[in-house]
């Protein structure tokens, strides 16, 4: 009965975080997004699209961004070519919320669930980063594995960061830990 009762809480607290999480972010987006005659992405859309666009140049590769006239994204262009763009799903912000609702419903000492908490997302934030850098050059490389890069490898690299981090959360610092 308690192994229900555990398993029952841990959903409802994980339910109820997301929701209030992705309510926040939703409201977000609503008041910093444009549609219509002219497009506009979210800040935070903007700044990861900057910062890819920095991780590009750091090693040496000819990158620019700027907003898409036709649709809610911003173009990475490389060499001056058209690679990849940023749309609101890649902007990490979705993977973190999901992170944070699994760590706020594994209870652990709160200001270990606040630091980790922190740490984690930054972690993901900046693998985020790296990821479409990465997925930019390949795509400019090699175009034809689209559908395999995009859809199979890079989000791999994401989820599979995120959920060593969860394992990590529950072997080392939550109270459930062995």
């Amino acid at each position: 009965m308690k192994r229900q009762r555990n398993i029952v809480l841990f959903l409802v607290k994980f339910f109820a975080t997301y929701f209030i999480l992705f309510v926040i972010y939703s409201l977000y987006l609503q008041n910093t997004q444009e549609r219509g005659d002219v497009f506009s992405c979210s800040p935070i859309t903007t700044v990861v699209a900057e910062q890819t666009e920095s991780v590009l140049t750091f090693f040496g590769y000819d990158a620019a961004h700027m907003q898409h006239e036709e649709e809610m994204s911003v173009k990475l262009l490389l060499n001056g070519h058209y690679t990849a763009r940023v749309i609101e799903g890649c902007n990490s912000f979705s993977i973190i919320i999901l992170f944070l609702s699994f760590i706020i419903a594994f209870p652990g000492r709160i200001k270990t669930t606040i630091i980790y908490g922190l740490l984690g997302s930054l972690f993901i934030y900046g693998i985020n980063i790296l990821r479409i850098a990465f997925l930019t050059v390949m795509l400019y490389k090699y175009p034809d594995e689209q559908e395999f890069l995009h859809n199979l490898l890079f989000p791999a690299i994401i989820y599979g960061a995120t959920f060593l981090l969860w394992v990590i959360w529950v072997q080392k610092f939550s109270n459930y830990k062995k």
